[in-house]
């Protein structure tokens, strides 16, 4: 009998990012999130998280905070986030500033 290896699935970058998009608004144990922009270019990337690499980056800003500032993330989309309010077609290619 042979055993079979199995391998996790490979995340892709639409994986580890997972429904947020400029417009979206998602919530998990650290806040209320609203994604001003997302980054896909990794150099760009890298430079906001101040990472050696990064492969995506989402601005956001936490929205139960009333000074809350913009700031970017690179935390994978996990069971622990849910979307509040999805992007709209039109937010779902704004430009990153």
């Amino acid at each position: 009998m042979h055993s079979i290896a199995l391998r996790p699935a490979r995340s892709t970058v639409q994986d580890e990012i997972g429904p947020r998009r400029p417009g979206a608004i998602y919530q998990n144990v650290d806040g209320r999130f609203e994604v001003l922009a997302l980054v896909t270019v990794p150099a760009d990337a890298a430079q906001l998280l101040r990472r050696a690499a990064a492969r995506w980056a989402v601005i956001v800003r936490d929205t139960l905070r009333p000074d809350g500032q913009p700031f970017a993330v690179g935390t994978v989309w996990t069971d622990s986030d849910y979307l509040v309010r999805p992007a709209t077609d039109s937010n779902l290619y704004a430009p990153a500033a």
